[in-house]
């Protein structure tokens, strides 16, 4: 299956006159989890490492603990005008079945409707893994490089310009996996599902980048799968920075070139001359 980009007919207009000719476009598309035959949810998605969104999702729902709960994940259903499969529904079988939650009741969804004290005893009283406050430390010239090694793995927002990423990296600056997508909880959730399918959930040897703001479902993600450092390129949320304070989540954003705000969990971070721990936003 290969459906990430798709060619649309364009009209450029600039002062020099006006061009007529296809764009490349990143490709949206719906994906309807089901567990055991019913349906569980319906994201929008760019297709591909479906099986790591699923596992991912599962995982920050607090759902499944390990890869090994989930026994079998197979498209079904879901033909188009052709009758080709869609590629666009998912059934899982869980090792333990368990009762299709209402959307109301997902974590990534806590946050609406719900004041911001509810939402964080939500995720506390869920997380299997809480974060270690010792362990992990980061040079921040270190992690000041992340996001540049992040956008050298975006292949796809390269054509396109319409892609959000996400990437977990070692303390020394190595990436370990790079996902896109058009939802940033997306590249997320299928970077935490690729690691927890390679027994590296929890995570606390790890730094969860992405290349946009960090929002509370981001950061929520992230304590779910016990993941200590979160850093953004753009700004976080204030229930966002709050779930990190509360989860001793070391969060960091406005992560560009060679300076950062560090909101929560500074003992995380080693100084490094070159960058500046304390830049504006």
């Amino acid at each position: 299956m290969s459906r990430v980009t798709a060619r649309r007919p364009m009209q450029r207009i600039s002062p020099t006159g006006e061009i007529r000719r296809p764009d490349t476009l990143v490709v949206e598309e719906p994906l309807e989890m089901r567990l055991g035959g019913r349906s569980l949810t319906v994201t929008m998605r760019t297709p591909g490492a479906d099986i790591d969104l699923v596992h991912g999702f599962l995982l920050s729902e607090n759902i499944i603990g390990a890869a090994d709960d989930v026994l079998s994940a197979r498209y079904c259903a879901g033909t188009d005008a052709n009758g080709q499969n869609t590629y666009n529904v998912l059934d899982i079988r869980l090792r333990t079945p368990v009762p299709a939650p209402p959307s109301r009741n997902f974590l990534t969804t806590s946050a609406c409707g719900l004041c911001g004290k509810t939402a964080l005893d939500e995720v506390r009283t869920r997380t299997r893994y809480p974060i270690p406050t010792e362990g992990l430390v980061v040079e921040t010239g270190v992690l000041a490089a992340m996001p540049e090694e992040l956008r050298r793995h975006q292949s796809v927002f390269d054509a396109t310009g319409g892609l959000h990423a996400a990437g977990l990296f070692t303390a020394d600056g190595t990436a370990l996996a790079v996902r896109e997508d058009v939802g940033r909880h997306n590249a997320v959730d299928k970077v935490i599902g690729w690691a927890l399918r390679e027994n590296r959930i929890p995570a606390p040897d790890l730094v969860l980048i992405v290349s946009g703001r960090a929002s509370f479902e981001l950061v929520q993600k992230a304590v779910m799968a016990g993941i200590p450092m979160l850093g953004a390129v753009s700004a976080p949320s204030s229930l966002a920075v709050d779930l990190a304070a509360e989860s001793g989540l070391t969060l960091v954003g406005f992560l560009r070139g060679d300076t950062m705000n560090a909101y929560t969990g500074t003992h995380r971070l080693a100084h490094s001359a070159a960058v500046s721990a304390n830049g504006t936003g």
